[in-house]
């Protein structure tokens, strides 16, 4: 993963942290953030991966520390939010980016499955918020970004609970910056479009299965559906995020920012090329 030079430094002497940043879009976040100035408290799930990102992270010059836990766990977002504040004194953003992907649908969902998914992809932002939210009203200028997906406003077929749990992370965004305004606290949410992650990587190593493809090729037909032709970088996420997050986007919440390739601006019916 490439870091990027942040000459103005725009998230200098700010603390973040944040979960799911082992793989995919929070770590491409957490490298992001500590490349802009953060000292990044970095969540996983395995305290090994999270490791590795606080490697890459002073490797290049930045601040970091790691910690790891189950997010549906309520003791390990207050230790993560304990730990951010007991190394740097403070926490100034919260980006919530764990996440899991189940399928089937309503009837082909079991109460576990279901549970499941909500208790990592919901109940798990819900707790770091929680745990956050004390400190952030006590930031200059906290923020937080909650890492959602085009699912929570059109989906594809049998991802019935993980497409509920995405929408009602755009909702708890939107509450959220409603009740955290009076504090100064901003709360905005991204919506993803199909992003190279190891989520979409397992997702397509299935379909390969099943066509007689490579996951690559799995994935370049993905990409075709959205109007720049291809998924999008985990970097490209991250850098809304980090802007989201920023002194830049200061009037910005209550917000979704779709960050999909213009997969959602296409009607699937396309008319014949003109020429």
């Amino acid at each position: 993963m490439t870091v990027h030079s942040h000459p103005t430094s725009e998230h200098h002497d700010r603390v973040a942290l944040v979960t799911g940043a082992s793989r995919g879009i929070g770590r491409a976040a957490a490298v992001e953030l500590a490349a802009a100035g953060s000292a990044v408290v970095v969540h996983g799930l395995e305290l090994g991966e999270a490791q590795e990102v606080v490697e890459e992270i002073t490797g290049a010059g930045g601040q970091a520390v790691a910690t790891s836990g189950p997010i549906e766990d309520p003791a390990a977002s207050a230790q993560a939010v304990q730990l951010a504040v007991s190394t740097y004194g403070r926490l100034d953003t919260l980006v919530t980016s764990a996440g899991i992907q189940r399928y089937g649908d309503v009837v082909d969902t079991t109460e576990a499955l279901w549970d499941e998914v909500f208790g990592v992809n919901v109940k798990g932002v819900y707790l770091a918020a929680r745990a956050a939210l004390p400190h952030l009203r006590q930031s200059p200028a906290g923020a937080v970004v909650i890492v959602a997906s085009v699912q929570a406003t059109a989906t594809q077929n049998q991802v019935a609970a993980y497409t509920a749990g995405k929408g009602a992370l755009v909702a708890l965004a939107r509450a959220m910056a409603v009740d955290e305004a009076a504090y100064g606290v901003r709360v905005n949410s991204v919506s993803p479009g199909s992003v190279d992650t190891p989520m979409l990587r397992d997702a397509a190593a299935l379909f390969a299965k099943e066509t007689g493809q490579s996951a690559d090729a799995v994935i370049a037909t993905w990409g075709t559906a959205h109007p720049l032709g291809r998924v999008a970088r985990p970097e490209e996420v991250a850098a809304v995020i980090s802007f989201l997050a920023s002194p830049r986007a200061a009037f910005v919440t209550g917000d979704d920012v779709r960050v999909d390739g213009g997969l959602l601006a296409r009607l699937p019916a396309a008319l014949p090329d003109s020429d």
